[in-house]
């Protein structure tokens, strides 16, 4: 990363020299597991559950109590805390550590993080050069078929650094393309392909690196392969985006240029307006144009500014772009450090951080959202990176964090008289009440965000909050204006072009129809909502997640078991992948509704971490209806 020591040394195999003169040793997680003394393999531990153990300690957020360990892994044994304290012996002689995996809780000790490689996978200066090799799933081989919650848990960290090595794969390429690498990133964002490609824009990260590494007809044949995998596996087709990063590089204008400083700030300008009135096509034509006459002036400041306009537009304005909004945002930040331009290093490094909440890469967020409040210095640019961490915390089902992060973020745009981003931070904090349940202060979030929206005249955004309110309405028992509330939230999403809006307020209008008894009705607006957050490769995540969540609860309230499953596999994996801790539980509850013995327990050892009484609430009573909750 630009402005950072670069890593020095070989990752994912880093030793430790432990005090007391102990064993050296490394903990490879990643593939089949393997403990190194040296770099030389060592007798494997005994005990089946020993390697899923070490796994749960070594990436627990949190040191998990003996008691936990027992229930968890030995409940079958007659003496559950004296297996589990067999078990982590065995594990401190494999070790050559008397000091790791002791205590109550179980805590780690005396390893660091360079000593596990699955750990070394939130490290972003670690060499990701080692990812582009194959077999690297967590525990590879390893399976725990007699206790399913711990095979449970298994599958979802699977999924989870699986997401990591993708989204390390793919900082690498973007990082690489950004500083003129264009063929050091091809390996990287075609391994990234390797590993999840029924995502466009993996694979349109690899389109544009192959492009700008000058081969242009192997850009044009992943083209062509990628468009017959997603209408194979997906049924959908190919976005423009995809065509057009073979031809389109950032500073690319599609018309004929102006010259000099002036004509760059012109185009700038010019580019701002047209969005604000709602001509993006041309606005971001005349950002395009901006960003070539910025390069031709080779001034830092002015190329840094004009590529933010871009990245930001192509992030916040254009379905399908976040992937090229996320280079020319990379590109925007080596130049802002070049040019000493604090400010937008901020805003930089925010936006980037809001690609990856969308796309629910949950360390990279957290990595760019730190550097950017880091960097912050005022108000209005805190309050917006604070809005973006609750969202991100939300997401993942850190409801204290969220309220922590979302409350300052209130507080400073009140400060900043900065009523837009008051009315977007409340309408996160609205949606957060809103999951657990907390209607009155749901309904007063709301409020207060469609009245802030509606005095700022920001109709793009009224459908959201809308939405949200008309939500507490349904739950409250008032049909008639969650109905009309939630139609008003719809036809403006449709007039915007919003997938999110439109696939939210698709989903209340489905709520509603079965709040009325209209079950066709019903169905066929979560179809709608389905088909409208899915309309963009860079979807918002949590928003697709959502809508399966209530689509599978749908299902198995008419007793649609067929119907459910499939709905079911996808939601496991992309709550998994995307760190959405307590739709990861959600979906252990749907899977005990379709009989699955032991998804019940998972699911509440899932739960331990997530503060909400609304969830509470449906593991102590999981058999009953999940509509209108």
């Amino acid at each position: 990363m630009a402005g950072r020591e670069p890593f020095r040394g070989p990752p994912f195999a880093v030793t430790i020299d432990p005090a007391g003169g102990c064993r050296m040793g490394t903990i490879r997680l990643l593939g089949p597991p393997v403990i190194e003394d040296d770099g030389r393999p060592v007798r494997a531990p005994r005990g089946r559950k020993a390697w899923v153990l070490l796994a749960y300690v070594l990436l627990a957020e949190r040191p998990p109590s003996r008691q936990r360990l027992a229930e968890l892994f030995f409940a079958d044994a007659d003496d559950p805390l004296g297996a589990l304290r067999w078990t982590l012996a065995e594990l401190r002689r494999t070790l050559g550590r008397s000091d790791v995996l002791t205590g109550d809780p179980v805590v780690v000790g005396g390893l660091v993080d360079d000593a596990v490689d699955a750990r070394l996978l939130s490290d972003d200066l670690a060499d990701p050069a080692p990812l582009l090799a194959t077999g690297h799933e967590l525990l590879e081989g390893v399976h725990v078929a007699s206790c399913p919650e711990v095979e449970s848990w298994l599958a979802v960290e699977r999924h989870r650094v699986s997401a990591l090595i993708e989204t390390r794969l793919r900082q690498a390429a973007v990082a690489l393309l950004a500083a003129g690498q264009a063929a050091d990133a091809v390996p990287y964002a075609a391994r990234a392909v390797e590993l999840n490609p029924l995502t466009e824009g993996n694979h349109e990260l690899l389109v544009r690196s192959l492009a700008m590494a000058g081969d242009r007809t192997a850009a044009q044949r992943q083209i062509a392969a990628a468009s017959d995998v997603l209408m194979r596996e997906l049924g959908v087709e190919a976005s423009p985006a995809l065509t057009e990063a073979a031809s389109v590089a950032s500073d690319s204008p599609r018309t004929p240029a102006l010259s000099g400083r002036a004509a760059a700030l012109s185009q700038l300008d010019a580019g701002r307006a047209a969005i604000d009135a709602g001509a993006v096509d041309a606005g971001i034509q005349c950002l395009r144009r901006a960003v070539a006459e910025a390069a031709r002036v080779r001034d830092p400041r002015l190329r840094a500014r004009t590529l933010t306009a871009l990245g930001g537009a192509l992030v916040h304005e254009v379905r399908g772009h976040d992937e090229e909004g996320a280079l020319v945002l990379q590109e925007a930040l080596r130049f802002a450090e070049t040019a000493g331009d604090r400010a937008i290093a901020v805003t930089v490094n925010r936006e980037m951080g809001y690609v990856e909440v969308q796309a629910g890469r949950r360390p990279a967020a957290r990595t760019w959202l730190a550097r950017a409040q880091e960097l912050a210095e005022t108000d209005e640019e805190l309050a917006a990176i604070l809005g973006v961490r609750g969202q991100n915390a939300s997401d993942e089902g850190d409801y204290p964090a969220a309220f922590t992060f979302l409350t300052e973020s209130i507080d400073r745009s009140l400060a900043a008289a900065d009523a837009r981003q008051e009315a977007w931070s409340q309408s996160i904090l609205a949606r957060a009440h809103l999951l657990r349940d907390e209607r009155h202060q749901a309904a007063a979030a709301a409020q207060r965000s469609v009245r802030l929206v509606q005095e700022q005249r920001w109709l793009a955004f009224l459908p959201w909050p809308q939405a949200l309110h008309a939500e507490v309405q349904l739950r409250n028992g008032d049909l008639a204006a969650a109905g009309d509330a939630f139609e008003q939230s719809w036809v403006l999403g449709c007039q915007i072009g919003d997938p999110c809006w439109e696939a939210f307020a698709a989903r209340g209008l489905s709520l509603v129809s079965a709040g009325r008894g209209d079950s066709g009705s019903a169905e066929q607006w979560l179809a709608e909502a389905a088909v409208r957050c899915n309309r963009t490769t860079d979807r918002y995540h949590w928003m697709q997640a959502h809508v399966l969540d209530t689509s599978i609860g749908a299902a198995l309230d008419r007793g649609d078991a067929d119907r459910a499953r499939p709905l079911l596999a996808t939601l496991s994996a992309v709550a998994a992948r995307g760190g959405m801790r307590e739709l990861v539980v959600r979906a252990q509850l749907h899977r005990h509704r379709l009989g699955d013995g032991g998804a019940l327990a998972t699911a509440r050892v899932l739960a331990a971490d997530v503060d909400n009484p609304a969830l509470t609430a449906l593991l102590d009573d999981p058999d009953r209806p999940k509509v209108a909750r």
